[in-house]
């Protein structure tokens, strides 16, 4: 068996994009900070996002069976450190910037680099981690182009090769 310390540690090595994951609904608004998301399949569209079973959110997102992911650009790291921060409140998180809803009513931040609308149509458990599977709804583009990625335990900015970050 591989021992938990070596695996954090190799997965460091693993850039993910950043991005905030938001719910709302009868359980109420949550969200919070991800690099764990990837594309699933296209038929029909679909992500993965994996969350903490023992996040205190993690019943509330089940319950409201929607999720917006929120992929953020290079100017939102403050904005990722607030939805991973447990010491703030859910309105506290969501002042920091501007939000609306589209068709499964969980919060789209309106300056991300691109919004995931989903429902949420199945859930895995899997060790310490709620897998869930998002069909996609609606897809919002903002035309920003620089992103935000977590590698190596620290935020770098992307953008395109042919611009300076």
């Amino acid at each position: 068996m591989v021992e938990v310390t070596s695996f954090r540690n190799a997965m460091a090595m693993l850039g993910g994009a950043v991005s905030v994951i938001t719910t709302d609904g009868a359980a109420g608004r949550f969200g919070f900070t991800a690099s764990a998301v990837c594309s699933v399949t296209d038929s029909p569209p679909t992500l993965l996002v994996c969350m903490n079973r023992m996040s205190h959110s993690n019943e509330h997102f089940k319950n409201n069976g929607s999720v917006c992911v929120n992929v953020l650009s290079g100017d939102h790291q403050e904005l990722s450190g607030a939805f991973a921060n447990r010491a703030l409140t859910m309105d506290e998180r969501f002042a920091i910037t501007d939000w609306a809803t589209l068709e499964s009513g969980a919060p789209v931040m309106l300056d991300a680099l691109v919004n995931f609308d989903c429902r949420i149509a199945q859930v895995h458990e899997v060790g310490s981690h709620s897998i869930f599977y998002c069909e996609i709804q609606t897809i919002r583009q903002s035309g920003a182009d620089e992103g935000l990625v977590y590698f190596n335990r620290a935020y770098h900015r992307l953008c395109e090769a042919s611009k300076a970050c």
